[in-house]
C-alpha cells in the first residue's frame, strides 16, 4: 500500500533532517522589490517615497538607490521639473520600472527645463520606462535629449523596454555627435572598456516636435575598415562592438527638424511598424528617414514614411557609410521630397549587400534612388512598386560618383513597376557601369537603358498597388533566389516566375 507524502509532511521531514526542499515555483518567484511614489505637485512634508507621503522632487527620487523589482512611480497630472537619473539596476526576473501611478485624466509628465537631459540612464540595465510624458523645450538650440541611454566604459548592459512614451517638443540644437540632440538617444562612450546594449526594445511611443533627431544611436566603440575615413579615430576609437538584441517597432514619429532613426553600430537590429511623417523640415544638415551606418544585418520593414521635407538627403531609408547586409521591405514610402532610397558610402567607407525589395512608393522625387562616390557592391533592388503623379522625379538614379574610376558599384534593378502618370523627369546622373536592370515596367516614362526581359505596356496598376486582370506584368519577371518568401501585402511568392513589381498575386477585376 502507498502511502501519500503531502508537502506539508515533506516540509517537515526535510526540516527535521537540517536540508530545504524548493517547492514548484521557488526558482522562478523573482525579487518582489519595493514602490516609491513622486508626486511634485504635493506639498513637502514628511516625503518617505510612500504612497500616502511621496517624494515631490526629482533630487528626491534620485537620491535613492533601486534595486531588482523596484518600481519608481510618477503621480498623473503632476510636473517634475529638471533630470530623472536614478541609480541601481534590476535583474533580468525582477526590472527595475519607471511608470506612472494614479487615475488622472493626464500623463505624469517630465519636464528638462532645458536640462541636457530629461531622463538619464546610465550605466545600469534591466530597466523598463514606461508611460510618461516627457519634454525638454527651455533654452532651445542648446544640447539635449528627451530620454537619454548611456553606457561610459560598461561592458554589456541588457534588459531595456522604453515603451508608451509621448517625448516632445525637446528643442535641441542641430547636432550630430555622441552627445546629440534627440527624443530618444542610445549613447556608448568611453574608451577603456568596450561597451554595448544586448537586448533594447524601444516600442508604442508618441514622438513629435523634436530637434533634431527621433530615435539615435553612436558608439564610441566603432572603429572597424569598413568605416575607412568617416569617423575621426581620436573621437571612435575603439573596436567596432555592436549593440544586439535592438527592435524598434510601432513608434510614431511627427515633425523632426532632422532624422528619424538612425542605427549606428548594431547587428541583427528590426526596425518595423513605425510610422514616421514629417522630417528633415528644420535642418540644414543632410538627414533621412530611417537609416544606418556601421551595422550588420538591419532589418526594416512594415514602415510608413513620409515628409521629407527637403532634398538634402531627405528620403525615406538610407544605408549608409559600413553598412552591411541591411533589408529594407514591406515599406509604404511616399511625399518625400528627397526621394525613396540612398545608399551612400564616401571617405573611404563601403556599403554592402543592401536589398530593397517588395516596397511600395508614392509621389516621392527629387529622385528615387541616389547613389553617393565609394563602393556600392551587391546591392539589389527589386519587386518594388512606385507610382508618381502629383510629384515627378527629376531622377530615376542619381549617381553622385565623380567618375567610374574612382567609385565601383553593383546596383542589379530587376523586377521592378515604374509609372508616370506626368511628363518629363527619371533621368540618370552619371549612371555606372555597375547599374544594371532588367525585368521592369516602365510605363509613360522616356526609358533609354537597355531593359532586358522588360516591358513598356501599361502594367494596369491600381490605386492600391495591386495589379488589375490582363497586366502584362503578371508572371514576367526574373526568379530571385532567397526573395523573402512573401509580396507587400503579405502573400507567399510561389516557384516561378514572378510578378513584377510589390504585388504577387493575380490580376484583378
Amino acid at each position: 500500500m502507498r502511502h501519500r507524502v503531502t508537502a506539508a509532511a515533506l516540509a517537515a521531514l526535510t526540516a527535521a533532517a537540517g536540508l530545504t526542499v524548493a517547492g514548484p515555483n521557488t526558482a522562478q518567484a523573482a525579487p518582489a522589490g519595493r514602490t516609491f511614489h513622486v508626486d511634485c505637485s504635493a506639498a513637502p512634508v514628511g516625503a518617505t517615497g510612500s504612497g500616502q507621503h511621496p517624494w515631490t522632487t526629482l533630487a528626491e527620487a534620485n537620491a535613492h538607490p533601486y534595486g531588482p523589482g523596484d518600481r519608481l512611480l510618477f503621480k498623473r497630472g503632476a510636473t517634475c521639473t529638471g533630470t530623472l537619473a536614478p541609480t541601481g539596476t534590476g535583474s533580468a526576473r525582477a526590472p527595475f520600472t519607471i511608470a506612472d501611478y494614479g487615475n488622472g485624466p493626464d500623463r505624469a509628465r517630465l519636464d528638462g527645463a532645458g536640462a541636457h537631459d530629461t531622463v538619464l540612464l546610465s550605466n545600469t540595465q534591466y530597466v523598463h520606462l514606461r508611460n510618461l510624458e516627457i519634454t525638454n523645450a527651455d533654452n532651445p538650440g542648446s544640447e539635449r535629449n528627451g530620454v537619454r541611454l548611456r553606457l561610459t566604459d560598461f561592458g554589456v548592459a541588457r534588459g531595456f523596454d522604453i515603451s508608451g512614451l509621448y517625448i516632445h517638443d525637446v528643442r535641441g540644437g542641430d547636432y550630430k555627435t555622441v552627445s546629440g540632440s534627440s527624443a530618444i538617444h542610445i549613447a556608448v562612450e568611453g574608451t577603456a572598456k568596450a561597451s554595448w546594449y544586448d537586448g533594447l526594445d524601444i516600442g508604442h511611443n508618441r514622438i513629435e516636435d523634436v530637434d533634431r533627431e527621433g530615435v539615435y544611436f553612436k558608439s564610441t566603440f566603432s572603429k572597424r575598415d569598413l568605416v575607412g575615413g568617416q569617423q575621426d579615430p581620436n573621437v571612435y576609437p575603439g573596436e567596432w562592438t555592436p549593440s544586439t538584441g535592438v527592435r524598434i517597432h510601432h513608434n510614431t514619429l511627427k515633425s523632426l527638424a532632422g532624422d528619424g532613426m538612425k542605427l549606428d553600430t548594431t547587428s541583427g537590429a528590426r526596425v518595423d511598424h513605425n510610422r514616421v511623417d514629417g522630417f528633415q523640415l528644420r535642418s540644414p544638415s543632410a538627414n533621412a528617414g530611417i537609416w544606418t551606418f556601421n551595422t550588420d544585418d538591419t532589418t526594416v520593414e512594415y514602415n510608413e514614411v513620409s515628409g521629407g521635407g527637403n532634398t538634402h538627403d531627405g528620403m525615406s531609408f538610407d544605408a549608409d557609410g559600413a553598412s552591411q547586409n541591411t533589408v529594407f521591405q514591406y515599406n509604404y514610402s511616399h511625399d518625400n521630397e528627397g526621394g525613396f532610397l540612398l545608399i551612400c558610402p564616401y571617405s573611404g567607407a563601403k556599403t554592402l549587400g543592401t536589398v530593397a525589395r517588395y516596397n511600395v512608393s508614392r509621389n516621392d522625387g527629387a529622385r528615387l534612388i541616389q547613389n553617393c562616390w565609394g563602393p556600392i557592391l551587391g546591392t539589389e533592388i527589386y519587386n518594388n512598386t512606385f507610382h508618381n503623379k502629383e510629384r515627378i522625379p527629376g531622377y530615376l538614379v542619381q549617381d553622385d560618383a565623380g567618375s567610374p574610376a574612382t567609385t565601383q558599384h553593383e546596383l542589379a534593378i530587376r523586377n521592378n513597376v515604374f509609372v508616370s502618370e506626368g511628363t518629363g523627369g527619371y533621368a540618370f546622373k552619371n549612371p555606372t557601369p555597375g547599374l544594371s536592370f532588367d525585368h521592369n515596367a516602365f510605363y509613360g516614362i522616356d526609358m533609354t537603358r537597355p531593359d532586358p526581359g522588360g516591358i513598356t505596356a501599361d502594367p494596369r496598376l491600381r490605386d492600391d498597388f495591386r495589379l488589375g486582370a490582363g497586366s502584362p506584368a503578371l508572371a514576367a519577371g526574373a526568379v530571385i533566389e532567397d526573395n523573402g518568401g512573401k509580396d507587400y501585402f503579405g502573400s507567399r511568392l510561389k516557384p516561378g516566375a514572378p510578378n513584377i513589381g510589390a504585388y504577387a498575386g493575380r490580376g484583378l477585376r
